[in-house]
């Protein structure tokens, strides 16, 4: 008879998971017996938040959920906060986890690991939380973490399988096919009202957000079509490409964005929250639309936060996109529309130039660095964690291609992402040289991966501006008339410590010549750190 531990695992593999990012332990040690002799490559991190982060960089960049397994309390509770960032964002993530035995749940009796409910901890952080309480479930509860992952807005799952179940027998059942899930297209009159009105406008505007990632080529049709500027949050950067005249990678809290959104008849946000963070960063006036606003959006709920829309299109982000790009090209009314031809252009070649006019000095010179990094390394994929130079690049930085720049400075905001992250991305395309944008106090977080690049051969470079200290913490306490306490910091020589781990590393100062610096980005190979002291 077969364990349900290895019957999940096989299940696993039906789905198409092809990577595990795990800390063994002992009551997890069942699982791993399933992974003998499968296609399953196992990462080993050195702590189950960096763990999370892995898989969360893995999922950003393959587009398949990253799964992971941990042990009984402290590793579920490890991992809460990489789970809370990709609920944030909306990333596709697997959390597998052990618990005590039927009968000691919740029992207060000092168990190894015990939790008064730990199930309840997942919850939180979670599309849903599940217990196995018999063999036969685990057909099912996987079916439904994967119809969250493909079937509509992705989030983290929690599966826990009591220890007295791990090697507890299949019962026969009917073989099943897995079942992925693809949302369809909004309504037909919905599309219908929106094309009309779209194809109408004197002066349309697309929003792309992170949930369009998947319908980048509809997107960039549908914009060429309409003359629309494009605006990018931080998590659609490349949805057209650096040098597209439409293109806006441009924070949505600018002024001068909010002009143009302001400015704008109709406007067309596809797979953003309009949250805060993307939309609302110098804490003003919360962000609104005064045209007429057109959301696509798989989440019904977010559909109605932060901005109503006067046409709701709910559906999948490719699916309505594509839909309604063919009735916009359809749409013979635009022929009467009396701006001059690349009107669209010039709105947002107005809107780009007084946005980063708009940046202080300092973050203008940030920007310049990262583009002319980035025309050195054209392929390389950007990953950051909060520190000085992801904060310039969220304000303005213009990447290549989609899934080429994220980061988790905003939204959940949780510190020490940026290595781990990195990490799990150039697992999932090792083609691609990963940039590491990270400040010393982040990085400090996460030090331990270092190992874990070395065992993976990440193709990986950590840019590393180190300032000794929370630099941007100090600055907000500064700025309100607080003493700096506690933003100071011991670091190490950060060098000597890349190069105990076998990694290749070199130290600049941060004025160096930004030719120099592509060089030396051009020339790593394997994992690699550049520090930049400040």
């Amino acid at each position: 008879m077969q364990a349900l531990s290895d019957y999940l695992v096989e299940q696993l593999c039906a789905y198409g998971v092809d990577t595990v990012f795990g800390i063994p332990g002992v009551h997890t040690v069942e699982l791993y017996r399933g992974l003998v002799g499968r296609p399953v490559r196992h990462v080993a991190a050195r702590h189950e938040q960096s763990l999370g982060f892995m898989a969360d960089g893995y999922a950003r960049v393959s587009g398949k959920p990253g799964v992971c397994f941990v042990i009984t309390g402290p590793g579920l509770s490890n991992i809460l906060t990489a789970m809370g960032q990709a609920y944030a964002d909306s990333i596709p993530m697997l959390v597998i986890s052990g618990v005590n035995p039927m009968g000691r749940l919740g029992s207060g009796n000092g168990y190894l690991h015990e939790l008064p409910n730990q199930q309840a901890l997942a919850r939180e952080v979670s599309a849903f939380s599940h217990t196995i309480t018999h063999p036969a479930e685990v057909a099912q509860v996987l079916a439904r973490a994967f119809a969250v992952f493909t079937g509509g807005r992705p989030r983290p799952v929690h599966i826990e399988i009591p220890l007295n179940l791990m090697q507890a027998a299949m019962p026969q059942q009917r073989k099943t096919t897995p079942l992925l899930l693809r949302p369809g297209s909004a309504d037909t009159p919905s599309l219908a009202r929106a094309a009309q009105a779209l194809t109408a406008a004197k002066r349309p505007l697309l929003i792309a957000g992170g949930g369009s990632i998947g319908a980048a080529d509809s997107v960039h049709a549908l914009a060429e079509t309409l003359d629309a500027p494009v605006v990018m949050t931080i998590n659609a950067r490349g949805l057209l490409g650096d040098s597209h005249p439409l293109a806006l990678s441009a924070s949505p809290s600018f002024p001068a964005i909010r002009a143009l959104v302001a400015d704008s008849d109709v406007v067309l946000a596809i797979g953003t929250e309009l949250g805060p963070t993307d939309f609302d960063c110098y804490d003003r006036e919360p962000f609104s639309v005064d045209g007429q606003l057109i959301r696509i959006e798989i989440d019904a709920q977010q559909m109605v936060r932060n901005c109503q829309p006067d046409i709701a299109l709910l559906g999948d982000a490719k699916a309505s996109t594509e839909a309604l790009l063919a009735l916009c090209i359809a749409d013979t009314s635009r022929t009467d529309k009396s701006d001059a031809a690349n009107a669209g252009s010039r709105r947002a070649a107005v809107a780009r130039e007084k946005g980063l006019q708009e940046l202080d000095a300092t973050m203008r010179a940030d920007i310049a660095l990262l583009h002319t990094l980035r025309d050195a390394l054209p392929d390389a994929l950007w990953v950051g964690d909060s520190t000085r130079l992801v904060y310039a690049g969220n304000m303005g930085f213009e990447a290549r291609r989609p899934r080429s720049w994220f980061n988790a400075s905003v939204g959940f905001g949780a510190l020490g992402y940026g290595m781990p992250a990195a990490i799990g991305a150039a697992l999932a395309d090792p083609s691609r040289k990963v940039i590491c944008l990270a400040g010393d106090g982040g990085f400090q977080f996460t030090l331990g991966e270092m190992g874990t690049a070395m065992e993976v051969g990440a193709n990986l470079v950590v840019l590393l501006l180190n300032n000794s200290g929370y630099g941007e913490i100090k600055a907000a306490m500064q700025g309100v008339g607080v003493p700096p306490i506690g933003v100071d910091l011991h670091t190490p020589d950060f060098v000597a410590l890349a190069h105990s781990y076998g990694w290749k590393a070199q130290r600049f100062d941060y004025g160096v010549d930004a030719g120099i610096l592509a060089q030396a980005l051009q020339a790593s190979s394997g994992p690699t750190l550049i520090e930049l002291t400040v």
